[in-house]
């Protein structure tokens, strides 16, 4: 047993190594090998636990924690972990008794004690917006005077009519830039002319690419608006015939979430059937809650009401977009059920429910991830499924697909094609949160229907660190 555990905690330091390097992946492969060289230790589980909160595999973290406990019920770290998993996908009461725990177990610790009273707020904000929801809740916009709203007269940017222009546009992408604000009467009126547009669009979008055309296809950008500023120097901006689909997760996490979200609303006014959007998980309130959006509107606008219709936009924002008939383009991946089809996609009601909730269709289409192994397997998340070859086989051929497009997940050359070639996913916000150094990625598709991928390294950015806006019950801990 010594020689398996002198050869065990040699692995679990290369793991650590790997960690201090920020290469996560590496670092869960060398703490797995330390496990499997010896399974009675409790380091190796919280260390590789960290790893995965990094990898955002949630929900393998809050196993490893588990097991950490397992072998030691006092192992105040795993409890730490546990917690900390738990807060990132949400599990708020779970976390608050972990939370609880750790302070009992380590009373002088006192990032715990700011950690439990974060989560106690949260908990107790939860239940207070449970308590006040009402079903059919009036329009974030009723009340609303633009007509009569002033512009204040230190607004040094372009003007806003009735309709939006290209320089206005081009004016808005400037003033982002030198890290300047929309006037808050323009912010209104660009958020609700979109929700109007998107509101009239399918719950799948499907769009053809003409001759003299092309679609570029992005993944997540979360916030990281000079990452943004970077697609459209390599790819060209939007056009009549340059469309565009961001495929989810705009918004949270990087500290300009308000300037992408905005220019890409702007651009979706500019060219209501060129440009395209489709949900993400981001897209939503408990998310945008915790990960910083709610917050950067505050902190940007002033005002709740900037939020609250953002949030009514998000949930009128289509599912999927389909693409020549070829390509299922979605955020998260595919079905519990291998009888869902495109049909019952278009039939689905989006506005049934605001928010995607923790099953049915609008989850799984939002939240979940492909796999390596055939069938299906819960998720490394904590939350949805996982998916595998024959899966997405199945899908494509009862679908007549070429392949299915998603995006939700790092990908470290910021794009990868699994499944045998039949789900790719792409992700555009390169080195994620400014600690992961993957690339970024996009896809053209032209009237012949090739994917043309195209990678990119992140840009500098100012000194504003990623979840500036976050809950401070996320700040530091992730």
């Amino acid at each position: 047993m010594g020689s398996s555990l002198a050869e065990a905690t040699e692995l679990k330091n290369k793991g650590n190594e790997a960690f201090k390097k920020q290469d996560w992946p590496a670092a869960v492969d060398w703490y797995t090998k330390a496990i499997e060289a010896y399974e009675k230790e409790p380091s190796f589980y919280t260390n590789r636990a960290q790893a995965n909160i990094k990898l955002e595999s949630y929900g393998l973290a809050v196993h490893d924690a588990d097991k950490a406990i397992e072998l030691d019920p006092n192992n105040v770290k795993a409890y730490y972990r546990r917690a900390s998993a738990n807060t990132a996908i949400l599990r708020h009461r779970e976390a608050l008794r972990d939370w609880k725990l750790v302070v009992k177990k380590a009373p002088s610790d006192a990032t715990a004690k700011i950690r439990l009273a974060d989560c106690e707020r949260i908990v107790k904000r939860d239940a207070f917006l449970k308590a006040i929801e009402v079903e059919d809740a009036p329009s974030a916009a009723e009340g609303l005077d633009l007509e009569h709203m002033t512009v204040d007269s230190s607004y040094d940017g372009a003007k806003l009519g009735d309709k939006i222009t290209l320089e206005f546009v081009e004016d808005m992408i400037e003033r982002f830039k030198n890290g300047k604000k929309l006037a808050l009467k323009y912010v209104y009126q660009i958020i609700l002319a979109v929700m109007d547009i998107v509101r009239n669009e399918p719950t799948m979008v499907e769009v053809d690419v003409e001759q003299g055309q092309e679609i570029t296809v992005c993944g997540d950008t979360h916030g990281q608006y000079f990452d943004l500023m970077e697609i459209f120097r390599l790819a060209g901006k939007p056009s009549e015939k340059h469309m565009f689909l961001f495929n989810g997760d705009f918004v949270d996490r990087g500290s300009w979430s308000t300037e992408i979200a905005l220019l890409l609303y702007a651009y979706k006014w500019l060219y209501p059937g060129k440009f395209f959007l489709n949900r993400g998980n981001h897209e939503t309130d408990d998310m945008n809650r915790m990960y910083g959006f709610e917050g950067e509107c505050r902190a940007k606008y002033t005002k709740d009401r900037v939020f609250k219709l953002f949030s009514e936009s998000f949930s009128a924002l289509p599912l999927a977009t389909l693409i020549g008939k070829k390509y299922f383009v979605l955020h998260g991946g595919l079905f519990s059920d291998d009888k869902i089809t495109l049909d019952d996609v278009r039939k689905l009601d989006r506005f049934k429910q605001r928010q995607p909730g923790q099953a049915g269709l609008m989850m799984e289409m939002l939240w979940t991830d492909p796999q390596t192994q055939p069938g299906r397997g819960p998720s490394k998340r904590g939350v949805g499924l996982q998916f595998g070859p024959d899966v997405t086989k199945r899908f494509c051929e009862n679908n007549n697909l070429e392949a299915i497009i998603r995006s939700h997940e790092v990908r470290m050359e910021g794009y990868e094609v699994e499944h045998d070639g039949k789900c790719i996913t792409v992700f555009s916000a390169p080195h994620y949160c400014d600690s992961t150094g993957n690339k970024g990625a996009f896809i053209k598709i032209g009237p012949e229907y090739k994917l043309n991928f195209t990678q990119f390294d992140a840009v500098p950015h100012p000194n504003i660190k990623p979840m500036a806006y976050a809950s401070n019950g996320l700040q530091g801990m992730l």
